[in-house]
C-alpha cells in the first residue's frame, strides 16, 4: 500500500514541477522535469521510478494538464517535445538502476546516461517535427538545456539521498 502511494505521490511531484516552466521562442521551455524525473528514479528505484513517470505520461495522455505548460493529451507525444516524454521512462529507470548501486558515481553516471537518453530521443523527435537537420535539432532544443539539466540531475541525487535518510529516520524506509 505504501509503495503504492509513494508511487502516485512521486507522479503528482512530476506533475507540479513539470508547470514551473519559462517557455523559450525555440518551443523547448525550460522546466523542472528532468529534476523531478532523475527524483523519482533515485528515490522509488528502477520499477517503482519508472512507474511513477509512467502514471504521469498516462495522465497527461488522457488529456489532464500535467505537462508544461499544463498541456495534455496525446497530441503531446507527437509534437515537438514528445520525444523528451518518451524518454523520460528510460531516464527514470538508469537513475534508479544507478540508486540501486550504492555508489554515488554509478548513480550519477546512470543518470547522466538517461539524461543522453532523454536528449537523444527528443532531439530526433523535434528534428522530424520541426523538419530540421538533426544537427539543427540539436542546436536548438539540446544543447542550451544541458547544462541545466545535468545540474537538475546531481541536485535529484542530492535530494534523493536526503529524502531517504529522513524516511530511514522515520521508519519508513521499508515502504520503498
Amino acid at each position: 500500500m505504501q509503495r503504492t502511494v509513494l508511487t502516485g505521490v512521486f507522479a503528482a511531484l512530476l506533475a507540479v514541477l513539470s508547470q514551473i516552466a519559462i517557455p523559450l521562442p525555440t518551443g523547448v521551455p525550460i522546466t523542472l522535469q528532468t529534476f523531478a524525473v532523475a527524483l523519482c528514479g533515485y528515490v522509488l528505484g528502477p520499477g517503482m521510478g519508472a512507474l511513477s513517470v509512467g502514471v504521469y505520461l498516462a495522465l497527461g495522455a488522457v488529456g489532464l494538464p500535467v505537462f508544461a505548460g499544463f498541456s495534455g493529451g496525446v497530441g503531446a507525444f507527437v509534437g515537438m517535445t514528445g520525444g523528451y516524454l518518451w524518454a523520460f521512462l528510460p531516464m527514470a529507470y538508469l537513475c534508479g538502476l544507478g540508486a540501486a548501486q550504492g555508489k554515488k558515481l554509478v548513480a550519477l553516471a546512470l543518470g547522466v546516461a538517461g539524461l543522453v537518453v532523454c536528449h537523444v530521443c527528443g532531439a530526433v523527435q523535434f528534428a522530424l517535427v520541426q523538419s530540421v537537420s538533426p544537427l539543427q535539432a540539436f542546436l536548438i532544443a539540446s544543447l542550451p538545456y544541458l547544462l541545466k539539466d545535468v545540474v537538475s540531475v546531481v541536485a535529484a541525487y542530492g535530494a534523493a539521498r536526503a529524502i531517504l535518510f529522513s524516511l530511514k529516520k522515520a521508519k519508513l524506509g521499508n515502504a520503498l
